[in-house]
């Protein structure tokens, strides 16, 4: 769709707002809030339909800077053909990422289920570890080089502009605490499970204790030891899950009972470690010889959330500011990828119309919402088959449900809908309207 007459055509300027020598006031056509999967994948779609962007980031740091960590690095098929259709994936996997084939849950070593990503079609027949910063990097890349790109990095929203009930931009405080005022026809908040454009617009996260495991995160240095899968090694009182990442190291989360990370943390550093390495022998000697204190390890509240509402007058929510999940199943990232691919042509279309109003934008929860809630409901039956409580009945029902997964046509339909979700959006190309030159070095 061409960007209509009425509307001020993109600066052919991507500009980057540090604070020395910005302007107070960036005007705009949507202002992004926050820098992760999600708002740069909407903001680069925006781009390339010719829609000016001003992209809001509290961090100042470089996203590839090797000593930033982030806990989401799975990428789903799903994900992995968004990103595809940017032309972003091959350049962030050649950053540096781990293929794994597909997902297996074994107890005391045995296989209890064996998820063969290899059986759906290609060219994405496979799971992804993909550093979040290489990924970030690459999407930062190719918002630069398009014309309307307006990049604050180091500034945090304090607040939003507008009458009651509708958003007209936002208020950011930047290094040095100067002020800049976002002028936008619609403001687009996709910072995060903790979202602080949520919290300015009173919508609440409609948080559930819907899981019953916290997990705590570490990664061990293991050249040599790959294992070419996302695996749930189940223990005695607890799961941990284990996959490769890269460069040449594993991730390890350790399930925990919600809330239960203070008595384990009282029992001491060696006790803790005890436990792990008896959790996983088989990387017992890597435990011993990186974990030393219990501050190598990091704790991540497990829970799921639904907004309120995903939209306001001028004002829409995406990611994980309007649905948080549980780690299980690598659905984060892969939601907020395809959450930006599906709001894209309902925000060009909407600012085509002139209109940004809250029932103009509700086309979007009503897309997304619907996954997002089955994503949900598939994680509580993840989370019971794969770390509830053992026992002969239980292992018997969990060996049943792998033959099922593993071996019929049904599981190949089961893997697909976890891979792509129940209703994967296509990344509307046909909006694209700006050529893309080469990106420069992020």
């Amino acid at each position: 769709m061409p960007w209509p007459p009425s509307a001020p055509r993109p600066d052919r300027r991507a500009e980057v707002i540090t604070g020395a020598g910005a302007s107070d006031t960036v005007d705009t056509d949507v202002a992004v809030v926050g820098a992760g999967p999600a708002g740069l994948a909407l903001s680069l779609m925006l781009l390339r339909s010719g829609v000016r962007v001003a992209l809001v980031e509290k961090s100042a740091g470089d996203p590839a800077a090797a000593g930033r960590d982030f806990h989401g690095e799975i990428l789903q098929p799903g994900g992995q053909q968004v990103l595809d259709r940017l032309g972003v994936l091959s350049p962030a996997r050649a950053r540096g990422a781990r293929r794994l084939t597909g997902f297996r849950l074994l107890d005391r070593g045995r296989v209890l289920l064996d998820v063969d990503y290899g059986r759906l079609p290609g060219p994405h027949d496979h799971l992804l570890a993909l550093p979040q910063r290489h990924l970030l990097a690459e999407l930062v890349a190719a918002c630069r080089v398009l014309p309307g790109f307006r990049h604050l990095p180091g500034h945090r929203v304090s607040a939003l502009t507008g009458g009651p009930g509708r958003c007209t931009g936002v208020v950011a405080t930047g290094p040095g605490g100067r002020r800049v005022t976002v002028r936008a026809r619609v403001v687009a908040g996709a910072d995060g499970r903790y979202s602080k454009t949520r919290a300015l617009a009173g919508i609440g996260a409609g948080r559930t204790e819907a899981f019953d495991q916290d997990v705590v995160w570490f990664s061990l240095p293991a050249a040599g030891r790959a294992t070419g899968t996302v695996a749930v090694h189940r223990a005695p009182g607890s799961a941990v899950l284990v996959h490769d990442t890269h460069p040449g190291r594993l991730r390890i989360g350790w399930t925990l009972p919600h809330r239960g990370w203070p008595a384990v943390a009282a029992r001491g550093f060696e006790a803790v470690r005890a436990e792990l390495t008896a959790a996983l022998p088989q990387f017992a000697d890597l435990i011993r010889e990186h974990v030393r204190a219990l501050d190598d390890l990091r704790l991540l509240d497990v829970f799921a959330a639904h907004a309120d509402t995903w939209v306001r007058d001028g004002l829409v929510l995406l990611g994980d500011a309007a649905h948080t999940h549980g780690p299980l199943g690598a659905q984060g990232v892969n939601l907020a990828l395809q959450d930006a691919a599906a709001l894209h042509p309902v925000l060009v279309d909407a600012l085509s119309a002139g209109d940004c109003s809250r029932d103009r934008l509700a086309a979007f929860p009503r897309l997304r919402g619907p996954a997002a809630e089955a994503v949900t409901r598939m994680q509580r039956i993840q989370a019971k088959a794969l770390l509830g409580a053992g026992g002969p009945a239980a292992d018997m029902l969990r060996s049943r449900a792998a033959r099922l997964v593993g071996r019929t046509p049904l599981g190949t339909r089961i893997t697909r809908r976890i891979a792509y979700g129940p209703t994967p959006p296509e990344v509307r190309t046909d909006l694209f309207t700006v050529p893309t030159p080469s990106p420069r070095p992020a």
